[in-house]
């Protein structure tokens, strides 16, 4: 689904292939940046334009959501945030993943991207978000920390791309206002 949103400092965009300049410089091909993600390290911006291919075809799909976090004052292209799928099917629980670029850590930027997703979320109606990050991203766990993440448990999860198992905590976000 092509989707924009806004905060006080972001717009949340759908990407497009002119953004694989900035992405593959900005983090794709950072080893930092991209040691807690399920992808490998870029080498080449022909990877980068490869997995953006992906994902704007994606955008067809309704229920796809996957957003360029682009910082307001500068017109930057600084990460991404997206729903990488749903526990349960469509209907079910929305699980989100997130990058930014390494110059953009420490700046709450991941923070305010992320609860703006979340409430978007929400007020579709789902009762509840998943958050996970790996158990040595510790930045990663404040931001859903303050995004209300709620600590469930931690699993191993093997990632075929990068041929390695890692542990991953597993958060809950609740929507207080929903009834049930």
């Amino acid at each position: 689904m092509k989707l924009t949103l806004e905060t006080k400092r972001l717009i949340l965009r759908p990407f497009t292939i002119d953004d694989a300049g900035e992405m593959f410089c900005g983090w794709a091909s950072d080893p930092e940046v991209t040691k807690y993600l399920t992808w490998n390290t870029h080498k080449s911006i022909e990877e980068t334009k490869k997995i953006l291919n992906v994902w704007i075809a994606e955008y067809e799909k309704p229920e796809r959501l996957n957003f360029a976090i682009v910082l307001k004052k500068e017109d930057k292209l600084i990460g991404g945030i997206d729903v990488v799928g749903y526990l349960g099917g469509v209907n079910g629980t929305p699980v989100i993943g997130y990058n930014l670029a390494g110059k953009y850590w420490g700046s709450g930027y991941m923070t305010e991207a992320c609860r703006c997703v979340i409430e978007y979320l929400f007020s579709k109606g789902y009762p509840e978000i998943r958050i996970d990050a790996m158990s040595e991203n510790a930045a990663s766990i404040r931001v859903i920390q303050k995004c209300g993440g709620k600590y469930l448990k931690t699993d191993e999860d093997y990632l075929p791309l990068k041929d390695k198992t890692v542990l991953v905590n597993r958060y809950i976000v609740k929507n207080k206002f929903t009834l049930i």
